[in-house]
């Protein structure tokens, strides 16, 4: 199993070079988030990626979590780990200080959220999913509902949940059946089955705090008759503490292809007591202060599997030797040369590496996004950023995710027979990330959110929102002459961006399906010219860093070449997504269903 790495350096080129995030910090009125303190969070966040979390990644991957009627219990290692991240003061980092929180920045806690779930995918599930319930309280619950719940949840003693999945509707919650009847205390008792609940049941905390969606007797059909409530595992005594055991229990924890140190739980809810949170019937605007969190930290987990997969890959290639170079003996004192010299493993690793890099360059500004529109006092300003961050979710969720499948499959390749060994490490993460395109809204979801819901919806001005920032930002640097073939790759690639949008809306007005047959190419396609942008930025800062004299020449050198590649190589991608857009719906909807057959 290779060793993993906290990415500190390349994450600080991207927070402090690229997207200036201590003039941010400042503008905010984060001025203690300086650059030393964040420098010490990092190397402190790094330790307990590399040495506590990491160890048991492998360990718990085989034991798994075990059930015994109702009672879960995570990996040997799991509970410990998680109490030293209580004591270390993680939980309560991005929170604030009048809940108990520690008052920084939501930007860099996600940045290490990406370290952890490197580090060990499954044990960052528990933790992870607290973040969402904890914000749905921020923004929606009473001041009595944060009085009870939401300190305990910061100081990380208790964790959360989310209830949505029902077993005969998935994504489609207009269909869910638990219900919710009123109590005479104001309260309400919750009656139902969820699955698919991560991090539902567990031997971490003291307390499991769940967040419910469910039905009041007189609610309408479909989304519009759907409410969100507040669960505990245990109700609370007089003091505040945990007291009788609500009617709350797990059924079974599902038996999964990969991040098995994660329980993800069937929970049953008979005539539970529970609170609800904002108003009646109203659950699902609620529900989204919960979802978009997820869903960027969700991409961040592709994010973190990219790293963990080149990082694994790397290490094989530097090492493996097998046969000779094409352009002579590199390795003359050994029986063959490494394999990181063959073009082959070169497109494997630089796929990755440029993947990697891109995509932490969109998720750390998309994250930046969210501490403006979180912390921001200039209305016109997080108006802007909320706009950008509506339009750049989907493609934060479905393209760092679906990209992740094609760096940890090169992850195995690179080590040929081995990456097929559960030994090396690079099948597990494989397995661990291939359910990030699936939770929290599928990749087909998520494109057609994108499409019709965001750009179309808005009649494109989301999306001329964040072009017309490209578009600047190409006209800014029109002068770099080292990089204008870039430079117009991006302006024309925009320019095409605008074009296919307004000729799918045009199709879609006389077929509808035209916008679902077009949205996952429509996706990736936005996802790969989005990066590009990143790249483009990355390379121009790397070289005024060469041009200044710096002594991290290598670091800056790679940078550009991997934005060479990524040019040459993964923009061009594009090009085969154009022809999928444009061959319309018929080639996928004309085919009768009964002709779906086997044999």
């Amino acid at each position: 199993m290779q060793n993993f790495k906290a990415p500190e350096r390349d994450t600080l080129f991207v927070t402090h070079e690229l997207l200036d995030i201590q003039s941010h910090y400042e503008k905010l009125g984060f001025e203690d988030a300086s650059e030393d303190l964040v420098r010490a969070i990092y190397t402190e966040a790094g330790k307990f990626a590399e040495n506590i979390l990491a160890p048991i990644n492998a360990s718990g991957d085989q034991e798994g979590c075990k059930f015994d009627d109702g009672v879960v219990t995570t990996p040997t290692g799991f509970k410990e780990a998680y109490a030293q991240y209580v004591e270390g003061g993680w939980p309560s980092m991005a929170h604030p200080v009048e809940f108990n929180g520690q008052g920084l920045p939501y930007s860099l806690a996600t940045s290490l959220a990406e370290w952890f779930s490197g580090a060990n995918h499954s044990w960052a599930m528990y933790p992870g999913l607290s973040q969402g319930c904890m914000e749905t309280l921020k923004s929606h619950g009473t001041k009595e509902q944060q009085d009870m719940f939401l300190n305990k949840l910061i100081d990380g003693i208790w964790t959360g949940t989310m209830c949505l999945t029902e077993s005969h509707c998935g994504s489609d919650l207009g269909m869910l059946k638990c219900k919710a009847e009123p109590n005479d205390d104001g309260t309400f008792a919750l009656t139902g089955t969820k699955i698919f609940i991560s991090a539902g049941e567990h031997d971490l905390s003291e307390n499991i705090v769940h967040i419910v969606l469910a039905r009041l007797p007189d609610a309408p059909k479909g989304t519009k008759g759907i409410s969100l409530f507040i669960v505990p595992k245990y109700n609370l005594d007089e003091n505040g503490e945990p007291g009788e055991r609500n009617t709350v229990k797990c059924g079974s924890i599902e038996h999964k292809m990969g991040i098995k140190g994660s329980a993800t739980c069937v929970i049953n809810f008979d005539g539970a007591k529970g609170y609800l949170i904002g108003e009646p019937n109203r659950g699902l605007n609620c529900m989204f202060t919960f979802m978009n969190i997820a869903r960027i930290g969700t991409g961040v987990e592709g994010l973190s599997a990219c790293e963990a997969a080149f990082q694994g890959a790397l290490a094989y290639a530097q090492d493996r030797v097998q046969f000779r170079s094409m352009t002579g003996v590199k390795n003359p004192e050994g029986p063959a040369d490494p394999i990181i010299v063959h073009p082959d493993v070169r497109r494997m690793l630089l796929t990755q590496k440029s993947l990697a890099e891109g995509n932490r360059a969109l998720a750390n500004y998309c994250m930046k996004l969210v501490d403006i529109t979180s912390y921001g006092k200039d209305e016109a300003e997080m108006k802007l950023a909320d706009a950008k961050l509506a339009l750049l979710t989907p493609i934060v969720k479905a393209f760092l995710t679906e990209t992740a499948q094609e760096a940890t499959s090169y992850g195995m390749q690179v080590y040929g027979g081995h990456g097929y060994i559960a030994e090396w490490g690079m099948e597990q993460l494989a397995r661990d990330t291939r359910i990030c395109t699936m939770y929290e809204g599928t990749t087909g979801i998520q494109a057609i959110d994108l499409l019709a819901r965001k750009i179309m919806g808005s009649n494109g001005e989301l999306l001329n929102v964040f072009t017309n920032e490209i578009k600047e930002y190409c006209a800014q640097i029109r002068e770099t002459k080292q990089f204008n073939a870039w430079t117009n790759a991006i302006d024309s690639h925009v320019d095409e961006w605008l074009q296919i949008t307004g000729d799918i809306g045009t199709s879609a007005a006389n077929n509808p399906n035209e916008l679902g047959a077009a949205s996952v190419d429509y996706l990736m396609y936005s996802g790969y010219i989005t990066v590009g942008y990143f790249w483009l930025k990355m390379a121009v800062v790397a070289q005024q860093k060469l041009d200044a004299g710096t002594t991290e020449v290598d670091f800056y050198e790679a940078k550009i070449h991997t934005a060479k590649f990524y040019f040459d190589r993964m923009l061009t991608r594009t090009r085969s997504l154009v022809s999928a857009m444009q061959s319309g719906s018929d080639n996928l909807m004309k085919m009768d269903a009964q002709l779906f057959k086997v044999g």
